[in-house]
């Protein structure tokens, strides 16, 4: 303690920063730094692979299994419903009214070669280059060798001649941004290997391959962008901040990947909720995360994460996206153009820059003029100048979760997910069912000795607005001084943070959602120190940099010979005393 009350912040991120690599997956993106840097590589978690044989002949495959891509009567009833709802309390048109009113459809123009202004990514697009272009002699000597690999596209216009004429393959596989803007007529399958906050395994989409996956992104992040290679990984130690969605198996598999695939020497697991709170300087707080495809909340108190007060809602800043094109289809302001963000990763992507750029919660008639792109096989990408309309209600969606209508996937088969030992929990002092078995995934979150009793996995809630879960979250906790702090203490992670007007929308609203015999008269969203999306991967950087003893690390030989066992005393366990050393730091 005297040292860090002596020692310079900035020293200390050069001293212990330069070795430890933070690792933050998500649904959509996983953030991937040296703790040393203020921010991580933002990279898509996604991964195409090219499609070989029979398949090849085969176009761009996005592989989901969807269960509906259309949502049904009564889902599209309930939809209207809600827009006409938020309608009123945003004081525009009804979702009808405004229909009636415009006859003709709104024009839109094609603006080929028009430089938009608002965001410099747009100015141009091209598509991913998935070629590679070697020397015919050195595919001939590979061959020579031994090594067996698809028949090379010729160059055109070569005739074989001439050894040293180029030749170009494709490329096996294509990770990140270029993996999402992939043409239509390219023989690839695109997979994301996590979605709406679990592994994304299915029936086309095994647990092996999600992992093999995972590994694939990892590694090209490391060395694309980090340029860290395997061979100098031992002398790195990863810190893995998870979601509270995700389960004891799957944080047990992506240690594995970590420490056995990756060959990082030591790892050590953080919770995103406490990582977002110390990111932030806070020690007491309810952590509102929202990401791309769940939104989870958890309160933290002292430094240590409740486990009885974690809520998941099925929805994130996709869902708002795909909301948006609804809004827009059904106004007619949308291009005369085929947009399928289910089965385009590029159209997705499109969506997401156009939330983020336009929508926004304030009262009134919010419009913009926008440029929408098109990915249409046969025909080079567009732009069209367009107004786009209602731009509030979309981000609405999350207090009125039934205008989002998050699409439906099967389930995955939970049996595997079963396990009796939670990475994140103490549970060598439990008192275990006289079964002698303890089933332990809880969606991430964590159990202390203080609690008595045994948890379960996140609360879902399909139906429940945001406002609602947060109060029902807070109000879990059984206190009235605890939980006045936390209602002073709301704290919203994740990209949808961002969205403007957002804040005095979640004040308003989660002060209306307390019931009203609860002696509770004020709400406070505190403000955000650095960007949202990366305030849990910064906050496992601070935990990491601080955490001297290391006795909750895992050293790679240790988990590749015998795992963690019970009582080995290497799970991670959040202390007062890390927690002092985090706040000391913060107040240098």
């Amino acid at each position: 303690m005297d040292y860090l009350k002596t020692i310079v912040p900035s020293q200390l991120i050069a001293e212990r920063g330069a070795n430890l690599v933070v690792m933050n997956p998500g649904s959509a993106n996983v953030r991937i730094g040296l703790a040393q840097e203020q921010t991580p590589f933002d990279v898509p978690q996604f991964i195409a692979h090219h499609m070989r044989g029979i398949e090849k002949e085969s176009k761009l495959k996005y592989l989901d299994q969807i269960l509906n891509s259309q949502i049904t009567p009564s889902q599209h009833l309930e939809r209207e419903k809600a827009y006409d709802t938020i309608a009123s309390l945003l004081k525009i048109p009804f979702l009808d009214e405004e229909v009636v009113n415009n006859t003709f459809p709104r024009k839109t123009v094609r603006v080929d070669g028009c430089k938009p202004q608002s965001n410099k990514d747009d100015l141009t697009f091209t598509w991913t280059n998935v070629k590679n272009r070697t020397l015919a002699a050195d595919v001939e000597n590979l061959v020579t060798e031994g090594v067996k690999d698809e028949p090379s596209v010729q160059a055109e216009g070569a005739d074989g001649g001439d050894s040293n004429i180029d030749e170009y393959k494709f490329r096996e596989s294509i990770c990140g941004e270029e993996a999402l803007k992939i043409s239509p007529e390219e023989p690839y399958s695109v997979r994301r290997p996590i979605r709406r906050g679990h592994f994304n395994v299915s029936q086309h989409y095994p647990l092996q391959q999600v992992l093999e996956d995972l590994h694939a992104i990892w590694d090209w992040v490391l060395n694309e962008k980090l340029h860290i290679p395997q061979a100098e990984r031992n002398m790195y130690s990863a810190i893995l901040v998870v979601p509270e969605t995700f389960d004891s198996r799957e944080i047990k598999e992506m240690l594995s990947i970590i420490l056995r695939d990756l060959r990082f020497s030591t790892a050590v697991v953080h919770q995103e909720s406490l990582a977002a709170a110390f990111g932030n300087g806070l020690s007491t707080a309810c952590i509102v995360n929202m990401g791309a495809q769940v939104t989870s909340i958890m309160c933290v108190e002292d430094g240590v994460a409740v486990p009885t007060t974690g809520v998941t809602l099925p929805f994130g800043g996709e869902d708002i996206s795909r909301c948006l094109l609804w809004i827009q289809r059904h106004h007619q302001t949308w291009p005369s153009i085929y947009t399928d963000p289910l089965g385009k990763p590029v159209d997705i992507v499109m969506l997401n820059k156009l939330k983020e750029t336009n929508c926004q919660i304030q009262e009134g008639e919010i419009d913009a003029i926008a440029i929408v792109r098109s990915y249409e096989e046969g025909v080079p990408a567009g732009a069209h100048k367009t107004k786009l309309t209602a731009l509030n209600v979309p981000p609405m969606g999350l207090f009125y979760p039934l205008l989002l209508v998050p699409e439906a996937y099967p389930a995955p088969p939970r049996t595997w997910f079963h396990d009796c030992e939670d990475m994140l929990e103490d549970i060598w002092h439990m008192d275990y069912p006289k079964d002698g078995v303890y089933v332990g995934p809880n969606g991430g979150a964590s159990m202390w000795d203080n609690y008595q009793v045994l948890p379960t996995r996140l609360k879902k809630e399909d139906n429940v607005g945001l406002a609602e879960a947060i109060s029902k979250s807070i109000l879990s906790t059984g206190r009235i001084d605890l939980q006045r702090k936390l209602f002073c203490s709301i704290l919203l992670v994740g990209g949808v943070a961002k969205t403007t007007g957002l804040v005095p929308a979640v004040e308003e609203r989660v002060l209306h959602a307390i019931p009203s015999n609860e002696a509770i008269d004020t709400v406070e969203v505190l403000p955000s120190r650095s960007d949202p999306t990366s305030l849990s991967w910064k906050g496992g950087a601070i935990l990491a940099m601080l955490d001297f003893g290391r006795e909750a690390w895992i050293h790679r030989e240790d988990w590749i010979r015998n795992g963690i066992h019970i009582g080995s005393g290497r799970k991670y366990r959040d202390s007062f005393f890390l927690q002092a050393q985090v706040m000391c730091y913060m107040n240098l």
